[in-house]
């Protein structure tokens, strides 16, 4: 049975013949699995616990990196395998944006997570402490204060994502929030293990 491994820096997030399940980085034990898990990791600290058990295996090493750059993210890396052409957006704890056009990396960039960028906004102002309303009109400019804030914060990631004219694909956490301002985008949260799968195919 082929189990694949996603590391994060909160859940081990797995995928195996019966579907995907999550495991806390904090209270997992790895070493309790004996099948071979073929894994990528961003966790500084779950890898060098990893590099010691036999049966897990990194895929990093196994993808070219000269496609992409020397500091990318691993999760972005492969998450850039799974598809062909598009413009991908995984809403994490970070935002990351990445554009690939018949099979190669364009580019890509950072933005903050809704999280984060909620957090930014309170540390401004207290009267700044509001949720994200992901269901606002981005036609028209807002009048009221969550809206205001919501708007400053989508509208310019929405307004450059379209900008590729591309297809687009959401995953990560807050991937189903995203899809009320990108109602035409693919909501794959497997993407990720798509990338590695189809780079297993070349080893």
């Amino acid at each position: 049975m082929l189990i694949l491994c996603d590391i994060g820096n909160t859940s081990y997030h797995f995928l195996d013949s019966k579907g995907d399940y999550k495991k806390d980085v904090n209270s997992f034990d790895p070493s309790n699995i004996k099948e071979k898990i073929y894994y990528i990791c961003v966790n500084p600290k779950v890898k060098i616990v990893l590099e010691s058990l036999n049966n897990w295996i990194d895929l990093t090493n196994k993808v070219d990196i000269s496609n992409y750059y020397e500091t990318m993210g691993v999760d972005r890396i492969f998450a850039c395998e799974s598809i062909q052409n598009g413009v991908i957006i995984d809403a994490g704890s970070a935002i990351t944006v990445d554009v690939v056009k018949d099979g190669v990396f364009e580019g890509g960039f950072i933005y903050p997570g809704v999280r984060a960028m909620g957090e930014s906004y309170k540390r401004i102002s207290s009267a700044l402490d509001y949720e994200f309303n992901f269901s606002l009109h981005l036609d028209k400019l807002p009048k009221n204060s969550q809206d205001s804030i919501s708007y400053g914060y989508l509208k310019l990631l929405y307004n450059e994502v379209i900008s590729y004219d591309m297809p687009i694909y959401l995953t990560g956490g807050d991937a189903k929030e995203f899809a009320k301002i990108f109602p035409n985008a693919e909501v794959d949260e497997l993407l990720l293990f798509k990338g590695m799968k189809k780079v297993m195919q070349t080893l």
